[in-house]
């Protein structure tokens, strides 16, 4: 079982690596030829993007597995909300790998027939769809972290004795004082939410990853247009975030 999970580990680096010259490929090549270079270089570029691309798929291979023992694990989360964004994430995540499965057999030449152009759509549509459950959980923890600050700076106000005045000139019984106070509350708002990101780095590097990440489905399902510079930026950035995970594993958002 270590040896097994050291394998995974190396091959989950590799893929992460494999990824990141990925889309710098893909940021290079939209580079060049925005410049115009010469015809031969860029498809040389994209030669190197699509080799790999295949290369990721073939590290990929048993990484369906490890999503459904991941689905397994957080369907005995204690919180609902938790345990059904982490589950259904990491089951859209095992269908998505087994699509990408079946376009590396594709492209190998292992099954010659098969419809790439289907089952790519087919791959993003899962990987669309697993972003968002991450996304969703991820806004679901900031509205937890964010109701304890302030249920926190509350008691502080209390112990201390200081009170909150709602009345008053701009409160809210006062005529044209609505507008201004609900600006104030948004800053208020805003500050929190910068608050928490930055007490919570594994979250913050979350939210970012996950972000940038959903650009590349939304894009190659044709549901956004964001254009081969802004995927390839999207996905190296991200790409490196997770690096960033692997290396500090401190920085990797649990469960």
């Amino acid at each position: 079982m270590d040896a097994w999970v050291r394998f995974s580990a190396q091959s989950q680096a590799r893929e992460r690596l494999c990824r990141a010259a990925q889309y710098a490929c893909s940021l290079l090549g939209h580079a060049l030829q925005r410049h115009g270079a010469s015809p031969e270089l860029q498809k040389q570029i994209r030669q190197l993007e699509g080799h790999l691309s295949l290369g990721r798929k073939l590290l990929r291979l048993g990484d369906s597995a490890g999503a459904l023992e991941s689905a397994k694990r957080a369907v005995h989360l204690s919180d609902g909300v938790l345990r059904l964004c982490i589950t259904v994430s990491h089951l859209n995540r095992a269908l998505y790998f087994a699509c990408d499965n079946v376009l590396w057999a594709g492209k190998s030449g292992l099954a010659p027939r098969v419809d790439q152009e289907k089952w790519a759509q087919r791959s993003f549509r899962y990987y669309l769809f697993s972003l968002i459950m991450n996304l969703s959980r991820d806004a679901y923890e900031i509205r937890l972290l964010m109701e304890q600050e302030t249920s926190a700076y509350s008691r502080r106000m209390k112990v201390s004795g200081v009170g909150v005045e709602t009345g008053g000139p701009g409160g809210p019984g006062t005529p044209g004082g609505s507008l201004p106070q609900l600006a104030l509350k948004f800053q208020l708002r805003i500050l929190l939410l910068v608050r928490v990101l930055r007490g919570h780095p594994p979250l913050l590097l979350d939210v970012l990853r996950n972000a940038c990440d959903l650009f590349i489905p939304l894009d190659r399902l044709g549901l956004w247009r964001c254009g081969p510079g802004v995927v390839g930026l999207c996905g190296l950035i991200s790409s490196i975030l997770s690096i960033l995970t692997l290396i500090c594993p401190w920085l990797r958002l649990k469960p």
